[in-house]
């Protein structure tokens, strides 16, 4: 099994390349079973979730062909099979979203319950609930979600209780299909839904209110060709602005946007850490010592609940104290026992961790959990005196492309072994 090396102590300095956006890209493919297509996803990162995600659309039928020369997918077809087995959407929950346009299109979807992962819970009754109000009729059982649709969804006010990423993409891509108006209230304001609203209007589709918390959508016939180019990784621009940070170096990072980064950007100037927007991208540098500072995780744009393990990291060699708090997941400190290994200082109770900054962290052999508790780890080693492995990082490829290449040429001591 592969682990990452590192030899830490080395500041970064030079341009790292952002990539498309794995959260964005994953219901854009989704949204290829809206249409015979072809759907054209320019950008398209190369993940193991991004080929998880092939795998699911290619067993319902449709052509997906990934040239990573071209960085572009191609989805093609109509859907010949309308069931999402266990053994796939186990792999990755973000399987859940074939089932809005599935139901949509076909009138019918059979689609695995996902279970917990890691970092805790996630239940899909809004996206059940959601589509009931539209027309579907749900049967569980067998450990798997079976919807109906027969006479097609319906248009309908839908009014989520808490704000859901996962619940609002599934809905916005039923409702492009439905008969009539449907309006989603509360909806998320994540980057990666305005993305998928975007790609799904180049299809055809008619949307008002991307951005905002009110999403109205006018329900049309079919659905057809298009391309569409995936936004950059907001999360992966975080994390390599944190490494910039936590190794008092300088790192441009190419086609990041500072719109997509929400509050990320506030919190980490507050810490002490310049972050400038220039020409095609932004550049992330620290001069100075570090200072604490306060996180919640909030929905966008809000703190990212995806960026609080590497923020967390950050703040284990910054000068006093910093609170953090998780609000999004219940189990999303599994790193502090890793990062207490080497050397930090973290206490926590419940939802909230206190970290009171060391002025150096030591290497150590420590093991991933999730993908952004891998990803902290990398951080804190690079930081490190010594040497540090990182162990079960297969977590880290679902979600980032050639960490290793991307770091090193910034000037990190680090390899895959």
């Amino acid at each position: 099994m592969d682990r990452i090396r590192i030899r830490g102590g080395r500041p970064l300095n030079g341009s790292i390349p952002i990539g498309g956006a794995k959260n964005a890209t994953l219901p854009l493919m989704a949204a290829g079973l809206l249409s015979d297509g072809p759907l054209v996803l320019e950008n398209a990162p190369d993940l193991a979730d991004i080929a998880t995600m092939r795998h699911l659309l290619a067993q319902h039928g449709l052509t997906v062909v990934h040239d990573k020369a071209a960085r572009t997918l191609t989805l093609s077809g109509a859907a010949t099979n309308l069931e999402a087995p266990y053994d796939l959407v186990r792999k990755m929950r973000a399987s859940v979203l074939v089932m809005g346009p599935l139901v949509a299109r076909f009138g019918e979807a059979r689609v695995s319950l996902p279970g917990g992962c890691a970092i805790g819970t996630r239940p899909v009754d809004l996206h059940i609930k959601g589509l009931e109000q539209m027309g579907a009729v749900f049967d569980l059982e067998g450990g798997y979600m079976h919807a109906k649709a027969p006479q097609g969804l319906k248009g309908a006010r839908i009014i989520f209780p808490q704000v859901s990423v996962g619940a609002t993409e599934n809905l916005l891509m039923a409702a492009c299909l439905a008969d009539g108006v449907t309006e989603l209230v509360n909806a998320a304001r994540e980057p990666e839904i305005g993305d998928l609203a975007m790609c799904l209007m180049r299809m055809g589709a008619r949307i008002e209110g991307i951005g905002t918390d009110r999403l109205v959508v006018e329900g049309v016939k079919t659905l057809g060709a298009a391309t569409h180019p995936i936004i950059p990784d907001r999360i992966e621009a975080g994390t390599y602005a944190c490494a910039a940070a936590i190794t008092g170096g300088s790192v441009f990072l190419e086609g990041a946007r500072m719109v997509d980064l929400g509050a990320v950007v506030r919190v980490m100037r507050e810490a002490g850490v310049d972050v400038a927007e220039e020409h095609g991208g932004l550049r992330v540098t620290r001069s100075n010592g570090l200072r604490g500072a306060d996180v919640m995780t909030e929905p966008f744009p809000g703190f990212a609940t995806d960026m609080q393990a590497q923020f967390m990291a950050l703040m284990c060699v910054a000068e006093g104290a910093s609170m953090i708090t998780e609000t999004i997941f219940e189990n999303r400190f599994m790193h502090v026992p890793e990062l207490t290994r080497m050397g930090a200082r973290i206490k926590y109770h419940g939802q909230s961790a206190i970290v009171r900054g060391v002025p150096k962290l030591s290497g150590a052999p420590v093991m991933a959990t999730d993908l952004r508790a891998s990803v902290s780890l990398v951080l804190a080693g690079l930081a490190a005196q010594g040497e540090t492995i990182v162990n079960r990082v297969y977590h880290l490829d679902r979600g980032y492309e050639s960490i290793e290449r991307k770091l090193g040429a910034v000037g990190a001591e680090i390899e895959r072994v």
